[in-house]
């Protein structure tokens, strides 16, 4: 694998860089070994509990020198997303403190006139009430947005359901289509390198995820390195018709695809 015109890399967090509040192994050194070669790095992350303010202090308590400028959440792509369509008013079905990414530009009054119903991994706020909620919203007109569409993923305490199970139950139930504006959506990792001024062609990916990592970066036109942390699955790989520029055990081992 010719890895010698690799000019910046995208980096997801939960699952690659950490798991719960534990840096993986290695991880820390990686990202100081990009720092220190010149690499330039964007974090593209589909959490969607935490707003990019509080995901960059969790980082720096972690012990990464990561900018929240270099940090990329779904909620960043659904503001710019509602700035174009010029339509703000939203029922925002999330959790934790993501609803400040929102600020100034989601509004709801808790009708279901509204233009929107965003979607994100709300956790326990994923009740039959919330759910019922946004399938009126939806029926009365407004339109779907999938902050992410993952399936599952690796919380403190074990795997677990993510976005995408609700974001379906949704789907089915009102005949509509999602538009996914995280990872693997290609407007999401258009906007990362963008921000770092790269083409598709020369920047890695390097994720968790086999379908939302490695094969939204590949089909944005860039290479995947799958890690074999977080919600790595052996069986999801080898059944997966999506196959990796590379696997590594951990991000730490990224000195070895250079």
């Amino acid at each position: 694998m010719d890895m010698r015109d690799v000019k910046g890399f995208l980096i997801d967090l939960d699952g690659v860089l950490y798991t719960g509040d534990t840096p993986l192994p290695g991880a820390r050194k990686a990202m100081e070994f990009l720092t220190e070669r010149g690499y330039p790095f964007r974090c593209v992350s589909n959490s969607t509990r935490k707003c990019r303010a509080t995901i960059a202090t969790r980082l720096k308590k972690l012990g990464f020198d990561i900018p929240k400028r270099a940090i990329f959440t779904p909620p960043l792509a659904a503001v710019r997303y509602m700035q174009e369509t010029g339509k703000h008013r939203a029922y925002l079905l999330t959790t934790g403190d993501v609803d400040r990414d929102f600020a100034g530009t989601c509004t709801d009054d808790g009708s279901t006139n509204v233009d929107y119903v965003i979607v994100g991994d709300a956790g326990d706020k994923m009740t039959y009430a919330s759910m019922n909620h946004a399938f009126r919203c939806l029926m009365e007109g407004a339109d779907l947005i999938a902050l992410e569409k993952d399936r599952y993923w690796m919380a403190p305490d074990g795997i677990s359901l993510s976005a995408g199970p609700f974001v379906a139950a949704l789907e089915s139930a009102t005949g509509k289509t999602a538009t996914v504006v995280g990872k693997p959506s290609k407007a999401f990792f258009d906007l990362a390198l963008r921000d770092m001024g790269l083409a598709a062609d020369g920047v890695v990916m390097i994720g968790d995820d086999i379908l939302a990592d490695i094969g939204g970066a590949q089909a944005a036109g860039m290479r995947g390195v799958l890690v074999r942390t977080g919600k790595f699955r052996e069986e999801a790989l080898e059944a997966a018709l999506i196959k990796p520029t590379a696997v590594i055990n951990t991000v730490g081992d990224i000195g070895t695809i250079l």
